[in-house]
């Protein structure tokens, strides 16, 4: 509910603070008095676009401070969290527009952009008249306007989740089209690539294997000779032979020497076992230098084959095991493609099958609804002189979407037998007014938490079509709040509060402002709208005629 409207310096406003009401708030005044700046200085807090020139005259800014009480529940609380915005049960929106045209915004004291303050906007004020783009007459909002009214949240969510899923089985099969489409390009490739890799069959660490051992049959030849001659010197009639005689020389003295060859002999012992050692490594490595002449060929050979490759497929020699399975599993999907495909198009089937049996359902309950809603505008119309006029909500082919497969609009025909079409097109000014109230009061059934703003909705209508569109107007204010700008004394008498807005010169200088009415002014101003500027006795009396009718 809007409870506050600040403005300063906004047009010919100098200073305004309003406070608002639940129910019925009615807002008079004679033409040009600056009710439409109002309007304007209230959608410029709310982010609307609207009038370029806005401060008033020999003002530096223009500023706007609107008041909301949000309940527990009301859509924009989703709106502030979303946007990481102070949030409570009061929502303070103020805006600065200075004499330059740079526009500032404030949500709860923190600055905001123009954006959150229209998708607050949207949560917060409706607003209609005879100009109506943003609400009843724009087609777009039609189909959600039914869906709201028919209230099928569950046939609704099940369509929803059945596009999701014919969306995401669409996008599987195309990815997999395309995949099998790229296999198939490169089928030649793949399998030669593959016959290759599995032909060479190389395994991890083999090529620094095969690299150790090129480099070592290389060097073998010119280190094999001093390693023989070094085994010859050490072993058999060499320092082995020689060291065994020596220990035998010396055990046979040992008896005799009291001991004094004792060291000597565990000494040599110790070296004849590490001289052993030191032959066996020779003879060792003397063997790992032997090698089939051809070998060194046959490992180059192997060696160069496994580095080719790697070139060839751009990667290293120890990842062409991995890239022979990258590649053999490639050549496998492709081997299966038709199978998977097969797979692909039958899961897409079902989901076509889901989503068509759950958007058939979704247009069964919106066309029960637009039954609904049509009897509902009807009955409506007729109190408002209108019983001839026919409102019908037109269902028709749409492209498929998260919202079904329906268009909605609603059209009108002013007589029966008289071509129908849309709302904007067919009506005329008063018969629009009517049209649009009498859809607001089916529909206001199903919305809450909104304040309504109606802009001279009874512009063209009197008598007792005026009184119908008043008593409308006060049964939608009913546990809500409607803000109704009207020339009709009808309307201004089922009003629950009266403000009238005023024109003012003073030091030729014109200021507007509003000033709330008691019962006495209250009278009179309704007078002047019944009898013009000339308030007679005879007004008064009608006056008093209306407002006692209301109570």
């Amino acid at each position: 509910m809007l409870r506050a409207l600040e403005i300063r310096d906004m047009l010919i406003i100098d200073r305004l603070e309003l406070d608002f009401q639940p129910g019925l708030n009615v807002l008079t005044g004679e033409t040009g008095a600056g009710k439409s700046i109002l309007l304007d200085s209230l959608g410029f807090v709310l982010g609307w676009r609207g009038r370029a020139e806005l401060v008033r005259s020999g003002a530096d800014q223009g500023e706007v401070i609107a008041v909301f009480d949000l309940p527990a529940g009301h859509p924009a609380h989703a709106v502030l969290q979303d946007a990481g915005l102070p949030d409570g049960e009061e929502l303070i929106l103020r805006r600065v527009n200075t004499r330059e045209g740079r526009k500032t915004a404030w949500v709860n004291d923190r600055r905001c952009s123009g954006e959150v303050l229209r998708n607050l906007s949207e949560t917060l004020i409706e607003l209609h008249g005879q100009h109506d783009d943003r609400g009843l007459l724009d087609p777009k909002g039609h189909r959600l306007l039914l869906d709201t009214f028919g209230a099928y949240p569950d046939l609704q969510g099940t369509t929803r989740a059945a596009w999701r899923d014919l969306a995401q089985n669409r996008k599987e099969l195309a990815k997999a089209e395309s995949a099998l489409a790229e296999m198939r390009a490169e089928e030649e490739f793949l399998r030669h690539a593959v016959a290759e890799l599995d032909q060479l069959d190389p395994q991890p660490g083999e090529d620094a294997e095969l690299d150790s051992r090129r480099r070592q049959m290389q060097g073998a030849e010119r280190i094999r000779e001093d390693v023989s001659r070094a085994l010859q010197v050490l072993s058999g009639d060499g320092a082995e032979g020689a060291m065994g005689d020596a220990m035998r020389w010396l055990d046979g003295a040992a008896d005799k020497a009291e001991g004094a060859l004792d060291g000597a002999i565990e000494a040599l012992g110790r070296a004849f076992n590490e001289l052993g050692d030191a032959v066996q490594g020779v003879e060792t490595a003397l063997q790992s230098l032997s090698f089939n002449p051809h070998e060194l060929e046959e490992t180059e050979e192997r060696l160069f084959a496994i580095r080719g490759l790697a070139r060839k497929h751009g990667v290293v020699p120890d990842e062409l095991g991995v890239f022979a399975e990258d590649l053999r599993g490639r050549l496998a999907a492709l081997d299966r493609g038709d199978a998977d495909m097969a797979a692909l198009r039958q899961s897409l089937s079902v989901a076509e099958a889901t989503y068509d049996q759950a958007a058939t359902h979704l247009s069964a309950a919106r066309t029960e609804a637009a039954a609904r809603l049509d009897k509902s505008v009807s009955d409506e119309l007729a109190p408002l002189k209108m019983e001839r006029a026919v409102f019908t909500t037109e269902i028709g082919p749409a492209d498929p979407s998260p919202e079904g497969r329906d268009a909605v609009a609603f059209t009108v025909a002013t007589n029966p037998g008289a071509p129908s079409g849309p709302l904007a097109k067919i009506a005329s000014g008063g018969e629009l007014s009517r049209f649009l109230l009498a859809l607001k009061v089916s529909l206001h059934q199903s919305q809450s938490g909104i304040t309504m703003i109606f802009d001279e909705i009874d512009r063209g209508v009197g008598g007792a079509t005026a009184d119908a569109v008043g008593r409308r107007l006060a049964s939608l204010a009913a546990g809500a709040q409607v803000l109704v700008v009207t020339h009709s004394p009808q309307v201004a008498a089922l009003g629950a509060h009266h403000w009238r807005v005023e024109k003012r010169v003073a030091d030729n200088v014109t200021t507007s402002t509003v000033v709330p009415l008691d019962a006495d002014e209250r009278v009179d101003e309704i007078a002047r709208m019944v009898a013009g500027d000339s308030i007679t006795e005879e007004a008064r009396g009608a006056a008093r005629a209306l407002l006692a009718a209301t109570s």
